[in-house]
């Protein structure tokens, strides 16, 4: 794989600060997460390259020699350089916990078998969907869903492995012109584990488990994105003989809401005046995420004006804050005039109070669009 500017990869300027550089992180591994692009190979090279850019320009000490020297650095950056493809998923994922907060991480299903002396095998992990409506983004939720996991038979009995005595790993002994050389290996019969079923319940595999259905309470943190892993701690799948259950790992999926569009911690809400209500000012009502709030928009407002609302955006799932309700005004331009509608505005097309008087105050589109992507 090529090797590619972390910079341009992120899409941040070179002095980006620590803030912008994890934003545009966040931004990237949501955009090109497996689970959104399922054999996507693409996606999943992207997500990698973000991974790899990060892991530069998060390190001060990376960034730095990577600022002086780019690629060619003395020593690498502790990984071989910037080759996103190379790097490990799991490791990837365990960024995660930086970048989206503690509770969140990543991962695959699979047995996660630890296999060796002494060391135990777990069970897979399960992978559930969760979907939140905007209310429930913005308290947090606890709630209750149900997965099909397997768990340990009635019934099923486990007995220490007769090959290897229990110990999970088999001693051999050969006979060489150096003397008598001696071999550990995992045992072929347990698995490592040191134990076997020696009775299976009724109903379950080989390994002595079943499928059941069962509840899981979980307890959503309030700001959580799409996109985003909940790990829950050993309720995945169980292991056989004696081994420690998997994870259940929830991913966040959003409801759109009906009127409000979200940005992160920010909302964002569009409406239309008339040019009546907007030369003269007028009420209006704007959605909050509970409720509305009654906003007054002054005389003389311009399309395109952005309106404020502190505090009335979404919280930040690392508690940074909460977000703002930034509302933008667009003044309606009539398509159906009647005669007399007509005749009226006709009376003052050359009134100079109808004559456009724009001060350095009135934004124009560029520094508008500007403004609101630079909070």
């Amino acid at each position: 794989m090529s090797k590619k500017d972390p910079y341009a990869v992120l899409g941040v300027e070179r002095n980006a600060s620590a803030e912008d550089i994890k934003k545009a992180y966040r931004k990237q591994a949501i955009k090109h997460h497996p689970d959104k692009n399922p054999g996507d190979k693409a996606a999943e090279e992207k997500f990698k390259d973000a991974a790899a850019a990060y892991e530069i320009l998060s390190d001060p000490e990376k960034k730095a020699k990577y600022d002086r020297f780019g690629h060619n650095a003395p020593g690498g950056f502790g990984g071989g350089g910037f080759h996103g493809g190379g790097m490990n998923m799991e490791d990837i994922f365990s960024q995660f916990g930086d970048i989206f907060g503690g509770h969140f991480s990543g991962g695959f299903a699979g047995f996660g078998q630890q296999r060796g002396g002494g060391q135990r095998i777990k069970g897979s992990n399960l992978r559930v969907r969760l979907r939140m409506t905007l209310e429930e983004v913005a308290n947090g939720a606890e709630k209750k869903i149900k997965v099909t996991k397997l768990v340990r038979g009635k019934g099923s009995e486990y007995g220490t492995c007769g090959t290897c005595g229990g110990s999970g790993q088999v001693r051999r002994v050969q006979s060489t012109f150096l003397g008598q050389m001696q071999t550990v290996t995992t045992c072929p019969a347990c698995g490592g584990v040191g134990q076997t079923v020696s009775k299976r319940g009724p109903g379950s595999d080989e390994h002595g488990l079943v499928r059941e259905e069962v509840v899981v309470p979980i307890k959503i943190p309030a700001g959580v994105e799409e996109g985003m892993q909940l790990n829950i701690s050993g309720m995945g799948n169980e292991a056989p003989a004696g081994g420690i259950p998997g994870d259940l790992l929830v991913v966040i999926e959003e409801e759109p809401h009906a009127e409000l569009k979200r940005d992160g911690a920010q909302l964002h809400y569009e409406t239309y005046l008339s040019m009546v209500d907007a030369a003269l000012g007028t009420s209006i009502e704007v959605p909050l995420v509970a409720g509305k709030a009654k906003v007054k928009v002054e005389a003389g407002t311009q399309s395109g004006t952005t309106m404020r609302l502190r505090g009335k955006g979404l919280p930040s799932v690392n508690q940074h804050g909460t977000g703002d309700l930034l509302v933008h005004l667009m003044v309606w331009t009539p398509t159906e005039l009647s005669k007399e509608e007509r005749a009226t505005l006709e009376k003052l097309r050359e009134s100079p109070g109808f004559k456009p008087k724009p001060t350095a105050k009135d934004k124009g589109f560029f520094e508008r669009v500007r403004e609101m992507f630079g909070n």
